[in-house]
Order: C-alpha cells, then structure tokens, then sequence
C-alpha cells in the first residue's frame, strides 16, 4: 500500500469515528500533496509525486509545526502550541521510524565508506547517499555538522 493510500484510508478512518482535529490534519496534508502534484505537472512530469516527494513533504510539514509551536510558546499561547504538537503526532504516523544516535552515527560511517569520501570537498557527496537511503528518517540540519566534523 503506497503512502498516498495509506494517507486516504486514515483520512476516511477519522471521517467515520468522527474525529475533527485528525481529519483536519489530514487535509493539510493532502492539500501539500495536490499541490505537488500540480507543481510536477507544470514541470513536466507524470502528475504524482513519489512516496519519497511525499515523505519529504511530511518531513517539512513536521518541522514547521515544530517552529510554531516554538514561537507560540514564547508568545505564551500554550494552547496554539499545543494544537500544532497534536499535529506533529498526527504526520509522524505517517513517517518513517526515526534513526536514535547510533543508528544515525552507523548510517554517516557507512556513507563515508561507501562514496569514500576523505576530505570536506566529498561532504556533498556523503550528504546525497544519506539523502537517498534515509530521507525522513534522520534530521538532515543535525547530520550536516556531524558529517562536517568527521571529513573535516
């Protein structure tokens, strides 16, 4: 079942056991995909993003919110803040498990073999593989200084 589906289903799901905040979260999340959608097509392509394209949609949408209800927060609207948490949980249904620290330190080795990257000039290169076999898994932001340290 690809994610698209599973995003419909859970979308009917919450229609049915009459649950407002989820759904709503849902349709946030299928409108960025129509978007996409509409944005590949007038570059070009066939009209449907990727699962991948979706998960890094999902990704950006979960930093966000993340953002906001930082910046909530300080405003001291807890109860916006605490929406947006609400919508955090929701996405993260849908992304894949993250990697914890040594799961993420194994991946940064095991790309730094595989490209065989030696110096700071191979960090785009390491960056790219981790990309391909990890996206929505790990915190690209908090990976790239770590890379950095290591070729550098």
């Amino acid at each position: 079942m690809t994610l698209r589906e599973r995003l419909q289903d859970a979308m009917k799901e919450a229609m049915r056991a009459k649950q407002p905040d989820r759904l709503s979260t849902l349709r946030l999340i299928n409108a960025a995909i129509k978007d996409r959608d509409i944005a590949a097509r007038v570059d070009g392509a066939d009209g449907m993003v990727s699962d991948e394209e979706i998960t890094a949609i999902l990704g950006r949408m979960v930093r966000q919110r993340i953002e906001s209800a930082r910046a909530y927060e300080e405003a001291g609207r807890l109860e916006l803040a605490e929406k947006e948490r609400a919508e955090i949980g929701v996405i993260e249904d849908f992304l894949p498990r993250q990697l914890d620290p040594e799961e993420v330190e194994a991946a940064i080795s095991a790309a730094i073999a595989e490209v065989e990257a030696t110096t700071i000039r191979d960090m785009g290169k390491v960056m790219a593989e981790l990309k391909t076999r990890y996206t929505g898994q790990m915190d690209f932001s908090a990976v790239g200084p770590m890379v950095k340290d290591r070729l550098g």
